[in-house]
């Protein structure tokens, strides 16, 4: 199929699943804990959006050079997509840690009455997700990964 000669995307694709992954052994460096629903969520070191975006926009570079209408293209929807990661996105998960507060402190207000006091700590925090964004740093990993997936997609492929 033509599709999986399409470095550019296969560069993208795997750089998804590379980033993904590698947050697995990541964490645990940090936590000593193995977290494999850590694959498929979002959020977390590396930006796997970010390795994406980057490894397009290299590997379009890499095949049609930085002054092609198609590299302009994708470096602005790397752009808007690593912006996205650390603003918005961010955002709505600093949001979702603040609203775990509020619940925790309701849940003392109305001095434990609720069954929902009753479940463990991982299941109030399940129930509403804190990592959905990125912090800068997060992104600038995702991004150098993407980057360099990319080159080494051409380096072996082409």
């Amino acid at each position: 199929m033509e599709v999986f000669s399409n470095l550019p995307l296969m560069a993208a694709l795997f750089a998804i699943v590379f980033a993904q992954f590698v947050k697995i052994p990541i964490q645990y460096i940090v936590t000593r804990k193995v977290e494999w629903k850590l694959f498929t969520s979002t959020g977390g070191m590396p930006s796997s959006h970010s390795a994406a975006v980057t490894a397009l926009t290299t590997a379009v570079a890499i095949e049609h050079g930085v002054d092609s209408t198609i590299f302009a293209v994708a470096a602005t929807f790397a752009v808007i997509t690593m912006y996205d990661a650390t603003g918005v996105r961010f955002q709505a998960g600093q949001q979702a840690l603040t609203i775990n507060k509020l619940r925790d402190d309701f849940n003392i207000f109305v001095n434990e009455t609720m069954s929902w006091t009753q479940k463990k700590e991982e299941e109030k925090i399940a129930e509403l997700k804190t990592l959905l964004g990125h912090k800068p740093s997060e992104v600038f990993m995702g991004a150098i990964t993407g980057i360099l997936i990319s080159f080494a997609f051409y380096a072996i492929f082409k």
